[in-house]
């Protein structure tokens, strides 16, 4: 066995070069193709997620194989090789057999246990077969490590150390105070995505308890089957799909965002966001105005010359909301202070856009009565969020590249988590003492793993000499037809017996023996003292090889963890 393994991943990378270096599927694709094409790759398999790039292969010179692996990393990633050297990791022969284990049992995921990793484990194989570059080491690997991930799961309380990344980010988006069910009990959600990861946010939404979900995505029949499996979930979640042109709209109607799409570029970007929680409240049909005020006389409240009109528009943005903005700085009014007329809707900037200084005075009015009145009053409010000001919209992105523009964290009412803050937040989260139990796992698991590989490798060798000794047999069965004619078919099938037992008994140990002393460390030279011993013709032991590699694969299918 001569694996190699070249990635980058959250723990030896910043997010903006994950997030440069990310792949496409067309990319994937290519990758494997170029790295069977190498001299030094046999076969490869490549894992790439949202805070992980790893590519792995079956190398026969190392030294060769990092340099070739390398270069094709930086190529398909459009990363210059000498930016990404920095960042990447190498791991060879046991060291990454062990280095997959703990990433399948979420050892080095960024939440600790989380179980998405055996879906995109099983991915990676199943892509590697597919294309034809996953041979019997690489099968057998992600095959292994698959069982691995669930026997962690199985029998440690690992799940217990972390959770899985939807659900940790969205008690980040809850806050420290507040559970996640207490939090999204009856909001309504937009899940952008209808993939592996977004069909765990909204099967994880549902499960927290919103009111109603609503999926987008650009190929249609998989949002409306995703819809179709929430609806019969059984949780009561209310959930439809839309198209892709339809999510501007839907921000103005839903309380929290969940994005993970394979776009190269933003799916929302920071003026979408604005637009959504500047307008998206809209007043009632009726609105009852500020202190019994009718809008058709606010005119009657401005300074003079100010356009009545600009007046009645601010008065109707303050039904909207209790967000007030104030040379700068924001508070929050709650609902009973309302009648005091602020005129300011969710954000304060777009509200006022194109409003002169006049209007701006009568603004500053309102906002002093308002802040007085809401010292008097306790605060109420439908969204509540445990780390401070009402946000009028949280935000989820799971994706890499980002979905959603970083810059919308600055608009006022809105609450952004993504990979990169998760990164931040998980690096505090206190470690379970499943973990050791699980890292015991992994170190038991490997040095089979490893036993089982070396053994394999002289199986072949193995073959070839009982094959010779069966040849053996055949042609002196068929002396002893020449030399003793008068046998009948009784006697010949005896005799030919007894020298096939006598054979067999003769090799039994020596082979046996054989295969115990290959499985341990520095036992690969055995095969080769057993070729010279008995004199085995090489091509006799390629043609065993091949045929074994040419045997149906196992198609255990380990189930995706979601």
């Amino acid at each position: 066995m001569s694996l190699l393994v070249v990635g980058l991943s959250h723990r030896s990378a910043p997010v903006s070069v994950l997030e440069r270096a990310s792949l496409s599927a067309d990319a994937k694709v290519k990758l494997l193709h170029d790295t069977l094409a190498a001299e030094p790759a046999t076969e490869a398999a490549v894992l790439a997620t949202c805070n992980r790039i790893e590519l792995y292969a079956d190398v026969d010179k190392f030294h060769a194989g990092v340099a070739e692996l390398s270069t094709l990393l930086a190529q398909h990633s459009g990363v210059a090789l000498e930016e990404l050297t920095p960042y990447l990791y190498v791991h060879y022969e046991d060291r990454a057999v062990h280095h997959l284990f703990s990433v399948a049992c979420g050892l080095d995921s960024m939440v600790v246990g989380e179980g998405q990793i055996l879906g995109q484990i099983k991915d990676a194989l199943a892509l590697g077969q597919e294309l034809h570059t996953a041979g019997r080491l690489i099968n057998d690997l992600f095959q292994q490590a698959l069982r691995v991930g669930k026997r962690a799961h199985s029998e440690t309380g690992i799940d217990r150390a972390g959770q899985s990344l939807v659900t940790f980010g969205l008690e980040q988006l809850a806050g420290a105070r507040v559970p996640v069910g207490e939090w999204a009990a009856g909001k309504r959600a937009l899940v952008i995505g209808a993939g592996s990861m977004s069909s765990l946010a909204a099967a994880t939404l549902a499960r927290v308890g919103v009111a109603e979900i609503v999926v987008a995505n650009r190929t249609a029949e998989r949002a409306e089957r995703l819809a179709e499996i929430l609806v019969a979930s059984g949780t009561g979640v209310k959930a439809s799909a839309v198209a892709m042109a339809s999510v501007a709209d839907e921000l103005t109607r839903v309380d929290v965002v969940v994005s993970c799409t394979g776009a190269t570029g933003l799916v929302l970007t920071a003026d979408d966001v604005l637009a959504a929680v500047s307008w998206g409240a809209a007043p009632d049909p009726a609105p009852q105005t500020p202190a019994g005020l009718d809008l058709a006389a606010a005119g009657d409240l401005a300074p003079a010359g100010l356009d009545p009109a600009v007046v009645a528009r601010l008065v109707a943005a303050a039904q909207a909301g209790g967000r007030l903005a104030d040379a700068g700085a924001a508070r929050t009014m709650p609902a009973a202070v309302e009648a005091d007329g602020c005129p300011v809707g969710p954000d304060g900037r777009a509200a006022l856009t194109g409003v002169d200084s006049n209007s701006l005075e009568l603004h500053g009015t309102w906002a002093d009565q308002g802040e007085a009145a809401a010292q008097r009053q306790p605060r109420r409010s439908t969204r509540t969020h445990a780390d401070g000001p009402t946000a009028r919209l949280a935000l989820l992105d799971l994706a890499m590249p980002r979905d959603i523009d970083a810059a919308v964290h600055r608009i006022p009412g809105v609450r952004l988590v993504d990979i990169e803050s998760l990164a931040e937040a998980s690096a505090d989260a206190p470690m379970a003492a499943d973990v050791d139990a699980v890292r015991a796992i992994v170190a038991e698991e490997v040095a089979a793993f490893g036993a089982a590989q070396r053994a394999a490798h002289i199986t072949p060798t193995v073959v070839a000499l009982r094959a010779m000794a069966a040849e053996v047999v055949a042609m002196e069965v068929a002396r002893l037809d020449g030399r003793v004619p008068d046998l009948d078919e009784r006697q010949r099938a005896e005799v030919t017996q007894t020298v096939r037992r006598v054979v067999d008994k003769l090799l039994h140990a020596p082979t046996v023996r054989v295969k115990q002393l290959a499985s341990e460390p520095g036992g690969a030279g055995y095969a080769e003292a057993l070729r010279e011993l008995f004199d085995l013709d090489p091509q006799t032991v390629a043609s065993v090889s091949r045929a074994d590699a040419a045997e149906p694969l196992n198609d255990d299918d380990p189930g995706r963890a979601s």
